[in-house]
């Protein structure tokens, strides 16, 4: 199983980084270790030497077939259902990784980095790019989204990780993050909502 993310696919949150509004010319694209994936409600454990973390609430997506080199008309094929995530970022440690060049992996593929809730058939909703999602923290929405404001759409990212990748039954895409990142502190209690279902619940500690 991979777990792929893409950074930098939102207008908005590019701006609250790094001050401008900025597409790349290609998406980002990022992994994360297996030991990463944290689900079935189970606590998320702040790791104590990376500094701040924050949440990056993002679409998740589920590829449910074995696939390369995937043209995007065909990319509907292969994903077969959605949830929420939360791509935890150590921020400091990724300021200081990027003014040196050097890839995100240590600021992003920690243990428990890659939070995911239930998954949902895609069956249940009209187009994958009108998704509103939301964050709740301790009973208060911190961050808010909708697909249809990401710069490289669900398709279009498969056909590009497909082109370096193989895709395999069960690999997950975090589709990136819109602007509201924030910090996380022991004992917050995360709820991530697809529409208005709740997908993903957990506590930090």
């Amino acid at each position: 199983m991979k777990i792929f993310a893409v950074g930098m696919n939102y207008l908005e949150h590019n701006k609250e980084l790094h001050g401008a509004l900025y597409k790349p010319e290609e998406p980002v694209i990022f992994t994360k270790a297996d030991s990463a994936l944290l689900k079935d409600h189970k606590p998320f454990f702040i790791p104590d030497h990376l500094g701040r973390i924050d949440y990056e609430t993002e679409l998740v997506v589920r590829i449910s077939r074995l696939g390369k080199t995937i043209s995007e008309r065909f990319a509907p094929r292969y994903y077969d259902a959605v949830t929420v995530g939360i791509d935890f970022t150590a921020r400091e440690l990724q300021k200081k990784l990027r003014a040196e060049g050097k890839p995100w992996e240590l600021c992003k593929g920690f243990d428990g980095s890659a939070a995911i809730g239930e998954w949902v058939s895609l069956e249940k909703f009209r187009d994958v790019q009108a998704i509103h999602f939301h964050l709740d923290i301790n009973g208060k929405t911190v961050q808010e989204g909708c697909t249809s404001d990401m710069l490289y759409r669900v398709d279009e990212l498969i056909e590009y990780i497909s082109q370096f990748f193989t895709l395999k039954t069960g690999d997950i895409l975090f589709t990136g993050t819109p602007a509201g990142v924030g910090p996380v502190n022991i004992d917050d209690k995360l709820e991530g909502y697809l529409e208005d279902r709740k997908v993903l619940e957990f506590s930090c500690k």
